[in-house]
């Protein structure tokens, strides 16, 4: 399963591509939209724009998205929240499920410490996925959110299994 991760951003969007089976995750692609213009209709247009190439150039079949957080100020906030939302429009006008997840718990499932910061998430997905450098930082994020949801949906589907029903009891 082809899996798309998006780290929002109004200037930089960084993205992720891993491909996912069972427990084991593959490097595909990750990169950086490059956000310009300071008029936030226009940016917000390459956000929607740049998320639907990268979605028709991988053909993911899920997406996963970072969930905002408060930044430093409302303003900050607000301009993230709407980035995401224009790329959660893109991801669902190509019809993919959207899993949205907590940076806390991305960083958890990541590294093992959710105050990570990006320098350890760097280095983890770097070693995680075999790759022979460190990726940029936003593209690192958006392989971290890909992981995370990989991980989830291996656990999800563990945990299924393990509540099979076995001559009338539960496992």
């Amino acid at each position: 399963m082809l899996i798309l991760g998006i780290d929002p951003g109004s200037r930089i969007t960084g993205y992720g591509v891993i491909n996912s089976v069972g427990s084991k995750n593959e490097y595909v692609a990750s990169g950086c939209i490059r956000i310009k213009g300071d008029a936030l209709p226009e940016r917000l247009q390459q956000v929607f724009e740049g998320v639907t190439e990268v979605i028709s150039r991988y053909c993911p079949q899920e997406m996963a998205i970072e969930q905002v957080f408060m930044a430093r100020n409302a303003d900050s906030a607000l301009k993230l929240g709407q980035a995401r939302g224009v790329a959660i429009v893109a991801g669902t006008n190509q019809e993919l499920p959207i899993y949205e997840y907590a940076a806390r718990k991305v960083k958890q499932s990541v590294v093992g410490n959710g105050s990570a910061d990006k320098a350890q998430v760097q280095h983890m997905v770097a070693h995680i996925l075999k790759l022979p450098g460190l990726p940029q930082v936003d593209a690192a994020d958006g392989l971290a959110i890909a992981l995370c949801h990989a991980h989830t949906r291996t656990n999800l589907v563990q945990m299924a299994g393990a509540r099979s029903n076995r001559k009338g009891r539960w496992r």
